[in-house]
């Protein structure tokens, strides 16, 4: 098993400095001295070994790496700001008797957070209804509406999860109704709101270093604080104190769908919760599992992000906002079957509606030539495009053309545009649409550097493009070089069995901060290739030796990469990642390939 380019090297790997889909590949870095001593003292094999070095760990650390544990990184909850507040606020409710509310996001960490709070009050022998808004007619985040429907429903204190920190005017307004509010929250903030306490490690003041968490590993503390909080008042003397390591699951759906970097607490905390998870006790998470057709079994990954989770968004999406946080809030079977094949059903339905979506935006982007021209940044607009996929499409387009897209949804009748949309490293997209409302070319708009959402005027959209391009166009160099795809090791097809898949599923659970493993085979024909629905293309990539392995490259056909596949093409580099492949009790494994070069292309 060959292992590429020199370590630490910064030429191309393979020699592929631009891919059929326009990228470069490089080796990705691993000190060789790291990689010896993890195969010495470890027993590793070297590309194993060379990919734990490569995502920072050493001899030192990579036991708690590969085995995290909750008792070695569960952070002390008081290292939060305001979590002491909270946890007495809370508690002081329970105690009294006070109606408590809790207000979520309605994305699946939003979901994953409230159903977490409602199962530790129900525990407590209490109940917390769930208010989750609207996404079109309400919006993102609290609002001073969304309070005063609480305050008419007897609510005395509101918890709001995974929104919240950003919600300065509406929390302004709870308190002149005199509804006490408790934040808790992971998203970037410009400034405090007046709560009764605010928990965010990315609060400026939070001195916690858990600023990686999803909003359901923040909740996952706050239960903690929670419980020691009852049991110093003695609360636990008549009844048990919540085991909260049963919900577990929770808060690695949360992690794993709201794609947090998964390192240190956070890391223990999904790959501990993906262990509960595979017991299929929550009985929403079984059901839902159930209605998408896959079976129960140890659970990855994959289930959380590719299963369950698309899922869960399809009520918040295109159906009711609160389906996903009562599904994984119940304990009956029922309806969670209910409930589960509800969302299902919508997530197909939000499957046909995000194709047609990104059909019309590919169309009217390739027709008019500004994916391959000299544009920073694609905006695209389209009559009626439905809100609820439109940062799906723009991260599908994002990935086509290997640069920022914005994708705006118009409302011709008010003469609005809802965007949405998703960048590349080193192109910080939220930092310039903050611009771009900072200047008046917006209504509404912010982000993070990865995706940002806004609200501009139909007459104003080729105006934001400018600007969005003029911000942005002396980034692309930079972003160019940081959107090389970098390989872990080169294998050879034979070699590629599962054996060594399961070897690096030690690495588990993927996610930022610790990618998945990325490989590359080269010289190899596409045997056998058959274009699938949804322009996915399947084949064989046979090598000169004659072995070969099943291959599988999604949503491509009509791109240069999946052409060549298509075209049976030899002499192909290709790169990819292993994914198990279990169909039909086989224990076998799958080649995904995420980009293809051409030695001989100039």
């Amino acid at each position: 098993m060959a292992d590429g380019a020199p370590h630490g090297a910064l030429s191309a790997f393979l020699g592929v400095e631009r891919s059929l889909s326009g990228r470069a590949w490089r080796h990705r870095a691993a000190e060789p001295d790291v990689v010896r001593g993890l195969m010495q003292g470890h027993g590793l094999i070297e590309p194993l070994a060379r990919a734990l070095a490569a995502r920072g760990q050493d001899a030192a650390g990579v036991a708690d790496f590969l085995e995290p544990t909750l008792r070695a990184w569960f952070p002390d909850p008081s290292s939060f700001l305001d979590m002491d507040v909270a946890a007495e606020a809370i508690v002081d409710a329970v105690v009294s008797g006070a109606s408590v509310h809790v207000f979520a996001d309605y994305d699946v960490d939003g979901a994953s957070s409230a159903a977490l709070l409602v199962r530790w009050f129900r525990a407590m022998g209490a109940d917390l209804p769930i208010y989750v808004p609207d996404r079109l007619t309400e919006g993102y985040g609290p609002s001073p509406r969304a309070f005063d429907a609480l305050k008419a429903r007897g609510a005395d204190l509101v918890v709001t999860v995974d929104c919240g920190a950003a919600a300065v005017t509406a929390l302004e307004h709870a308190a002149e109704i005199g509804l006490k509010v408790v934040v808790v929250d992971h998203h970037l903030m410009r400034a405090t709101p007046p709560a009764l306490a605010v928990v965010n490690p990315n609060r400026p003041a939070c001195r916690s270093g858990q600023g990686n968490l999803a909003a359901a590993g923040v909740v996952f503390v706050l239960l903690a604080a929670l419980n020691r909080e009852a049991r110093r008042r003695g609360l636990f003397a008549t009844r048990p104190e919540p085991d909260l390591k049963q919900w577990l699951d929770l808060a690695a759906l949360g992690a794993i769908c709201d794609v947090t970097s998964l390192t240190g607490f956070n890391r223990a905390l999904a790959a501990q919760g993906l262990r509960v998870m595979s017991g299929w006790a929550n009985p929403g998470l079984k059901a839902l599992l159930a209605a998408a057709g896959a079976k129960p079994g140890p659970a990855g990954s994959n289930h959380a992000g590719f299963i369950l989770g698309p899922r869960i968004n399809a009520g918040g999406r295109i159906g009711r906002a609160d389906l996903g946080a009562r599904l994984l809030s119940t304990d009956d079977p029922a309806e969670a079957a209910e409930l589960a094949a509800e969302l299902h059903a919508l997530n197909l339905e939000r499957r046909e509606v995000e194709k047609q979506v990104t059909d019309a935006a590919v169309r009217k982007v390739e027709a008019a030539g500004h994916h391959s021209d000299d544009r920073a940044v694609v905006v695209v607009a389209g009559d009626d495009w439905h809100p609820g996929v439109i940062g799906i499409v723009a991260g599908r387009l994002r990935e086509r053309w290997r640069k920022p897209v914005i994708v705006v949804g118009v409302d011709a009748v008010n003469g609005l545009g809802k965007g949405s949309g998703r960048s590349q490293p080193g192109m910080d997209l939220g930092r310039v649409v903050q611009a771009a409302w900072d200047e008046g070319v917006l209504l509404a708009g912010g982000g993070h550097p990865m995706a940002a959402g806004l609200t501009v005027a139909t007459d104003r959209i080729e105006e934001l493009a400018d600007f969005l391009h003029a911000r942005l166009k002396d980034r692309r160099a930079e972003a160019a070089a940081l959107d090389a795809l970098e390989i872990d090791a080169l294998v050879e097809p034979g070699s590629v069995d599962r054996a060594m898949f399961d070897k690096f599923q030690k690495l588990t659970p993927h996610g930022p901060g610790n990618p998945e493993p990325v490989f590359a085979v080269e010289g190899v024909v596409a045997r056998e290739p058959a274009p699938m629905g949804q322009g996915h293309v399947r084949c064989r990539l046979t090598g000169p030796d004659g072995a070969s392995v099943k291959a599988v490259a999604w949503r491509c056909a009509d791109l240069p990469h999946g052409r060549a596949l298509l075209a049976g093409q030899g002499g192909l580099v290709v790169a990819g990642r292993l994914k198990a492949d279990d169909w039909n009790g086989r224990r076998g494994v799958q080649f995904e390939i995420e980009d293809v070069a051409d030695p001989r292309a100039v």
